[in-house]
């Protein structure tokens, strides 16, 4: 290729045809883009803060005293014979994060609308971001977690090598739901307004606070279609050594691909309309 035909070459963007999925190369070629936009949603997060990372320890154990003193002790929850604090730990480290990243996934195209309209970059990175940047709140509470294990004296079993699994499953939630409602959200900014409302809700749909095996069989099936139950039984079932209830995980884990390939397909087909939308 001569001088002069490299000059007149052309780079000819075109919004994607159809329901596709997600390009993984083209995401891969923005990854510093991506690595610029985790690192400033972890410094802003703690920016001007005296304790820092602590509120990622902070945040989560506040629940678990509260919960495990109105649930624990007051109503005297039936935990199979597992101490509530222990129990409700194993959960709510998990949950904290599913629920901050599904937050601000929701609200991350509306969010960066600054950036989409002035250049071009995979709309993907937004909603992703937050759901790679809480995980080093995630990370830090994990300490917080092993204390409460320590304390309690819990020996790992063979279950532990299945925890990587449901940590995978674990990301795959908030990324799912992140591709869905950050799509809506763009249309309908009631999205905005009811998550504080559907949070509230799912940490009482998923058996955080209490024992998946105080639901009535009948409805069990239903109930494990949330894929939130899977996670976190699956979490109870590695940390604790308990047998693995694939009955509640299987279904999610079903649901869970379901959400996040529909969601991807979407919010692609809503990309090309982004900016004007915004």
């Amino acid at each position: 290729m001569n001088t002069n035909e490299a000059a007149l070459r052309e780079t000819v963007i075109e919004p994607p045809k159809g329901w596709q999925m997600v390009d993984f190369k083209e995401l891969m070629q923005f990854k510093d883009l991506w690595f610029f936009l985790v690192r400033r949603d972890i410094k802003v997060l703690y920016a001007q803060t005296i304790l820092g990372f602590a509120w990622a320890i902070i945040n989560p154990l506040i629940q678990i005293v509260v919960f495990s003193i109105i649930f624990g002790r007051v109503a005297g929850l039936d935990t199979g014979g597992i101490p509530y604090f222990l129990f409700s730990t194993i959960a709510i480290i998990p949950w904290t994060y599913m629920s901050d990243s599904m937050n601000a996934s929701s609200q991350s195209l509306v969010g960066g609308a600054g950036m989409l309209g002035k250049i071009y970059f995979p709309r993907m990175i937004f909603p992703l971001t937050p759901v790679i940047a809480k995980l080093v709140d995630f990370s830090i509470s994990l300490l917080l977690l092993i204390a409460v294990m320590v304390y309690y004296k819990v020996i790992p079993t063979a279950n532990t090598l299945l925890l990587p699994i449901f940590l995978v499953m674990m990301v795959m939630v908030p990324t799912a739901i992140g591709f869905w409602l950050s799509s809506l959200a763009i249309r309908f900014r009631d999205v905005k307004f009811a998550m504080p409302f559907a949070l509230k809700m799912l940490i009482y749909s998923a058996p955080i606070l209490y024992s998946a095996e105080t639901i009535p069989e009948a409805y069990r099936f239903w109930y494990s279609l949330n894929p939130i139950v899977g996670v976190i039984e699956g979490f109870r079932a590695c940390l604790l050594g308990t047998p693995v209830p694939w009955e509640y995980i299987v279904p999610g884990m079903i649901t869970t691909v379901v959400i996040l390939a529909t969601g991807a397909m979407y919010f692609r087909r809503m990309e090309r309309v982004v900016v004007d939308v915004i």
